[in-house]
This record gives structure tokens, C-alpha cells and sequence, in this order.
């Protein structure tokens, strides 16, 4: 039943590109015979939405069944303070070590340059 599906998919994107090509052929039909472009013809426009719907129902088929995603039982078992505990924010060069009773400050670039 799969397959089926497939084969779906595949004859819809080959009818959607069909269309999509057909729309371009019919614009530059009408700037050869020098017409304005006002609307696609209605075959062209039918088989594109007929494609578009094709193509969606073979996707959601081949797919499989959806399950339900069960956020809120994951969410009971974090307990709160962890919920904002985020690793990526975490700083661990910052200016609060310079309120530290035996803190030294390392040299600067300047002063590494005077070294040498």
C-alpha cells in the first residue's frame, strides 16, 4: 500500500511540474503575441491545485500515523529550578573573580609585549 502512495507523490510532482511549465510556456505565448497577462488558463490552474493535493495526500500517507507528542509528561519529571538551568549561557570568565580577597590580575597584552 506504500508503494502506492509513492507512486502518488511521484505522478503528482510530475503533474505539478507540468503545470508549472505549462504556465511559463502560456507567458511567454502571450508576450510573443503581444497580449496581457491577466489569468492562467483554468486546465492549468485545476492541475496545479489537483497535483498540490495529490502530492499532500501521498506525503502524509507515506509518512505513517502521527502520534501525539506528551510534553507535559516530560515536563513533570524536571523539577522547576532546572527547567531555566540552560548550559549554553554558562560564563565561568567573568568579573566576579576580581571581588575575590586573593585574587591576582593577569597581565595584559601591553604588558606581555614589554616581556619580550
Amino acid at each position: 500500500m506504500a508503494s502506492f502512495h509513492k507512486i502518488i507523490v511521484i505522478v503528482g510532482f510530475i503533474s505539478l511540474f507540468h503545470s508549472a511549465f505549462s504556465a511559463a510556456q502560456h507567458r511567454s505565448y502571450l508576450r510573443i503575441t503581444s497580449q496581457e497577462f491577466t489569468t492562467l488558463p483554468l486546465d492549468i490552474v485545476v492541475q496545479a491545485v489537483v497535483s498540490l493535493f495529490a502530492v499532500m495526500w501521498g506525503v502524509l500517507n507515506v509518512a505513517g500515523n502521527l502520534r501525539e507528542i506528551h510534553a507535559a509528561a516530560e515536563m513533570n519529571q524536571v523539577c522547576w529550578e532546572t527547567q531555566q538551568n540552560i548550559p549554553s549561557f554558562y560564563i565561568f570568565n567573568h568579573r566576579g573573580k576580581a571581588l575575590a580577597y586573593n585574587y591576582v590580575p593577569s597581565l595584559g597584552k601591553a604588558e606581555l609585549e614589554n616581556l619580550e
